[in-house]
């Protein structure tokens, strides 16, 4: 049991591992988008340093290759580091493209089958999260089912943001405001306002 325990082990760890030049490309992206996406963002060694969205993003894409690859508890393990250093929740599971930004990050929370496009920049306080779940017929919840918000390319959404469900897409190049609570779709190109 030990030697295929091993040897299964170091083929997780060589497919990881194959990943990692692909990785930093991605990561590169993200640094890119917080210095273009921030007027007070001095040099591209600041945003590497000093910004918790790159651990956040940098830790949760790695920790989605272990995930994809089934590698138990890791994936969770480093999420919720990064989570505890910097305020920012993301699941492993998330699917995210490149150029993403988390402006100040904290209290952000992205959920496991929420998907991410390209360029999508969010601030702070933001949930995409879960309007309920299903359960079996003994009330416990049914795991692997999609229940996060699915973001297209090019979304801005503003601070204390909340949407919500697994049938919930945001089109491509729409601004959701501060403090909406959105349980629907929104077709691409809109302005998505809190309302009263």
């Amino acid at each position: 049991r030990q030697p295929e325990a091993a040897a299964r082990a170091a083929s997780l760890a060589a497919e990881a591992l194959g990943r990692f030049p692909e990785l930093r490309r991605i990561i590169q992206t993200d640094v890119t988008a917080a210095y273009q996406g921030d007027p007070a963002a001095r040099s591209v060694e600041e945003i590497i340093l000093a910004y918790p969205c790159v651990l956040a993003i940098s830790i949760q894409r790695f920790a989605h290759v272990f995930y994809e690859l089934g590698v138990p508890l890791l994936p969770r393990m480093l999420t919720e580091y990064a989570h505890e250093r910097t305020g920012t929740d993301i699941h492993p599971g998330a699917r995210i493209g490149t150029h993403f930004f988390i402006d100040h990050g904290t209290g952000v929370v992205i959920g496991e089958s929420c998907t991410i496009g390209q360029h999508v920049k969010i601030y702070q306080g933001v949930t995409l999260g879960a309007k309920s779940f299903e359960v079996d017929n003994a009330g416990h919840p049914i795991k692997g089912v999609k229940r996060h918000p699915d973001i297209e390319d090019h979304v801005t959404i503003y601070a204390h943001a909340t949407i919500l469900g697994g049938d919930t897409r945001i089109g491509a190049h729409t601004i959701v405001g501060g403090n909406v609570w959105l349980l629907q779709s929104v077709p691409a190109h809109s302005i998505v306002q809190q309302k009263g």
